[in-house]
């Protein structure tokens, strides 16, 4: 028997276990593809797929419950961690949270197949006190149908997969070499987009006692909240701010001058989804249009 396959066939069901969770927990690696290989294993019985669905599902179960309670007892904290930690840019975290906030817990059925939701998720759902019982209801069913289509998926099209898994395992280690440069060229292009992004939204700034300074001299800046919708229930925003998120807020921006002073602010590293907004506000001819240093944390410190 092939080495790859035999270590497959010895130690499948460990894998399977340690790979979906580690990747729900938050790390780039995979499980989808595992779990497909796993499901054509099954058909030859070298993987039991009953056994592979139900580690699956206890890994899944395992992660999705220490998120919710990381939720529930840090709140907002632990979703500034998650969008300093993210590979994605800072403003899909954001509008993955005003996708949760939209449909509730029930998200958490289809939130694995959605490429960054999946982390932010089960947390999101501890931080808006989210009852256990559905949490965990609806949990196990995006669960089961996240692993259970992939190891069905896997058991279709075993005989494609299996012809896969014979020319690797001719690689020998070549094979494992060649998987973990592509999980390295991953990481390097998220990486590599976060950083052009940072880049792209370089642009003039305001700290916050510049701003406090600006209010008191009458100024009357318009200060804009760029955060999510889930950020702003979490957390009050600055006393007068425009919630840009909230459509008859954001809509009050177009009546404002186009030599206004706007002021953007947001929580995220960089201020990087302040910036984003800026950008389309300098675009639309608005000439004063500036982020605030250090978002709101920066803002509730100097109070």
């Amino acid at each position: 028997m092939p080495k790859l396959t035999l270590l497959l066939h010895q130690y499948g069901v460990l894998l399977v276990f340690a790979n979906v969770l580690l990747e729900q927990m938050g790390l780039p690696i995979p499980a989808f593809p595992l779990l497909i290989v796993a499901g054509a294993l099954a058909v030859t019985a070298e993987l039991s797929w009953p056994a592979c669905l139900l580690v699956s599902l206890l890994a899944c179960l395992i992660a999705d419950l220490g998120w919710y309670g990381a939720g529930l007892r840090h709140g907002k904290r632990i979703l500034g961690f998650l969008c300093r930690i993210s590979l994605s840019p800072d403003t899909c975290v954001s509008q993955t949270e005003d996708k949760f906030r939209r449909w509730g817990v029930k998200s958490l059925v289809v939130s694995k197949f959605v490429p960054g939701f999946n982390t932010v998720a089960a947390p999101l759902a501890g931080s808006m006190g989210a009852p256990r019982s559905q949490f965990l209801l609806f949990s196990l069913l995006g669960s089961l149908f996240w692993a259970g289509s992939a190891l069905t998926i896997g058991a279709v099209f075993h005989s494609s997969i299996d012809a896969v898994l014979d020319m690797l395992s001719t690689m020998g280690s070549t094979a494992l070499i060649v998987v973990l440069s592509l999980l390295a060229l991953f990481i390097l292009f998220k990486y590599v987009e976060r950083q052009r992004l940072y880049r792209k939204l370089r642009m003039a700034r305001i700290t916050v006692p510049q701003l406090r300074e600006m209010m008191e001299m009458g100024c009357e800046p318009v200060v804009v909240d760029a955060r999510s919708l889930v950020a702003n229930d979490l957390e009050a925003a600055i006393p007068g701010a425009l919630v840009y998120r909230d459509p008859e807020q954001a809509v009050r921006l177009k009546d404002v001058p186009r030599d206004r002073d706007i002021i953007i602010y947001c929580n995220c590293p960089n201020e990087a989804t302040a910036a984003l907004i800026a950008r389309q506000l300098l675009a639309e001819g608005f000439a004063r249009v500036r982020p605030l240093v250090g978002g709101l944390d920066a803002w509730n410190q100097s109070v």
